[in-house]
């Protein structure tokens, strides 16, 4: 939104949280969700040579919170999901009450849509993820909650890696340092 004046790194100009809002001032300008789902594959599609029927997605942090919840939302159209420490029940957390409150308001049912672990436990089903996290992450305990998305997947089945990586924090170098893991994730299940 055009001159935010909190400019807050988990909420407006930092953080979409992948949804189309509905809340004003935010409703005109954020559709995140739309844009990730629909605008940008038929941007890609209609500009490079790709195979639009072999998808993937993958993101970290929010973007993490983003990639699983399309893959759940669209398990027909992506063939591969993986995260860097994503926000796995963000109606359970800070961040994730901040963010979804703002941009979709105080109703909580209308949030289920937007978080991993809701999705899970009313019944979306997808192929499996690869999740990593940084035991040394700051976020981890109040904010990422990773065992939330361990108990989600058991419960219902869902093939899940999950990966706690020893002294890794929140950081690019975290994702640098397994990228190449993650490709190798993708690139299996989009050649399959």
């Amino acid at each position: 939104m055009p001159g935010d004046a909190n400019n807050a790194y988990d909420f407006g100009l930092g953080a979409g949280f992948y949804v189309d809002a509905t809340e004003q001032p935010f409703a005109r300008n954020y559709r995140m969700w739309s844009y990730v789902t629909d605008e940008l594959p038929k941007l890609v599609a209609e500009n490079f040579p790709v195979d639009a029927r072999r998808q993937s997605v993958m993101g970290h942090s929010m973007g993490g919170h983003g990639a699983l919840t399309v893959a759940l939302r669209n398990p027909h159209r992506y063939r591969a999901a993986s995260a860097f420490a994503p926000i796995v029940a963000p109606s359970q957390v800070p961040w994730g009450i901040k963010a979804l409150t703002g941009y979709l308001g105080p109703n909580k049912d209308a949030w289920r849509n937007h978080d991993t672990v809701a999705l899970i436990e009313d019944g979306a089903k997808f192929s499996g993820f690869l999740v990593d996290y940084g035991d040394a992450d700051n976020f981890l305990k109040e904010q990422l909650k990773p065992e939330l998305l361990q108990a989600a997947c058991t419960k219902a089945n869902l093939p899940l890696t999950l990966r706690r990586q020893a002294g890794y924090d929140h950081s690019y170098y975290f994702i640098s340092t397994f990228m190449s893991d993650h490709l190798h994730w993708h690139a299996a299940r989009l050649t399959a």
